[in-house]
């Protein structure tokens, strides 16, 4: 069982940006027969979220509060330059009061991405310190959401930004303290002793989040194609911008190193797309899904184009590929 689930995990990983695109247009396709079981994805995606958290533990927190500069540059980086950045470039293409300037918004107003620590881990960053950004990331967004778009927004729409926290809280916060807690009462072996099955699952469960709001919102999707040859580029831009941001902005740090630069790279660029998707179809319109939705499909591709970037900008020395080899 071990055996088989290590090839499926790698083997997912490996072609993680055709599966993602590729389930998104699965979804589409499928819209009519997918669309009954939409409200499923709340429960797929705290699922996927309890997995993740399974793998980090108190001593992970402690080993990145001891250093708290990293997060305080990815959080400031991701949730105050780049939303403001998205909402610039938004207002520009689209107007201030548009549903696409929200959406680019709300894409980079949600958690980092869980698929970061995969490219963090394969670019030879820190996948501790990763993993760390992600939890802290996730525990803090029923703050960090509403209050971003409250404060780009507040005037131009009507939502509710108390459930908002509340649905944030157990869709994300209540599966991460569960799956630290589990870590420490475990002493950290439950994730191994569950891997081959729970593992798995979770990929499964990640890809049918994305293929459930891709049907959820197909039907607009029609309607809105010719708006595509402008929401397309301004959703790379912000995407490819982000990257950008997290490599040369680790260089702000007093002391910063190449796993670090790594590490804030993929933390800046990758959302958790398939939350901001749940998000999107349930407190906006279905426009305000579009950059959400094209996020999934751009970062993926950008963050395979990016570790080709960053093994030209940041190779790694002799010694460490011997220990990588060892």
């Amino acid at each position: 069982m071990r055996r088989w689930a290590n090839i499926f995990t790698l083997w997912y990983e490996k072609y993680m940006f055709i599966i993602i695109p590729g389930s998104l247009i699965l979804g589409f396709i499928c819209s009519q027969v997918l669309l009954p079981f939409v409200s499923w994805t709340p429960y797929l995606f705290g699922y996927v979220t309890l997995v993740m958290a399974l793998g980090c533990g108190l001593e992970h927190l402690k080993k990145v509060l001891k250093r708290p500069a990293p997060i305080v540059l990815i959080l400031f980086l991701s949730h105050i330059v780049a939303p403001l950045v998205a909402y610039v470039l938004g207002s520009l293409l689209f107007g201030s009061h548009s549903d696409y300037t929200l959406g680019l918004v709300l894409f980079t107003s949600i958690p980092l991405g869980v698929s970061s620590v995969l490219w963090v881990g394969i670019s030879h960053g820190n996948v501790a310190l990763m993993l760390a950004l992600v939890v802290l990331d996730s525990a803090l967004s029923p703050i960090v959401v509403p209050f971003l778009i409250e404060v780009f927004f507040s005037a131009q729409i009507s939502f509710d930004s108390m459930k908002l926290m509340k649905d944030l809280f157990v869709i994300v916060v209540l599966p991460t303290l569960i799956g630290v807690t589990l870590y420490e009462l475990s002493g950290g072996k439950l994730k191994k002793m569950t891997a081959p099955i729970a593992i798995p699952l979770s990929k499964v469960g990640f890809t049918s989040v994305v293929i459930l709001n891709a049907a959820a919102i197909a039907p607009h999707i029609v309607q809105l194609k010719n708006d595509m040859l402008v929401v397309i580029p301004s959703v790379i831009i912000v995407v490819a911008i982000s990257y950008i941001m997290g490599y040369f902005g680790s260089n702000l740090l007093w002391k910063t190193s190449r796993e670090i630069k790594v590490t804030l790279s993929y933390a800046a660029g990758m959302r958790n797309i398939s939350l901001g998707m749940v998000l999107a179809m349930s407190y906006f319109s279905p426009k305000v899904s579009v950059p959400v939705v094209l996020g999934i499909m751009i970062q993926q591709p950008l963050a395979t184009l990016f570790h080709t970037c960053v093994k030209r900008w940041a190779p790694l020395h002799k010694e460490e590929e011997f220990k990588m080899i060892g």
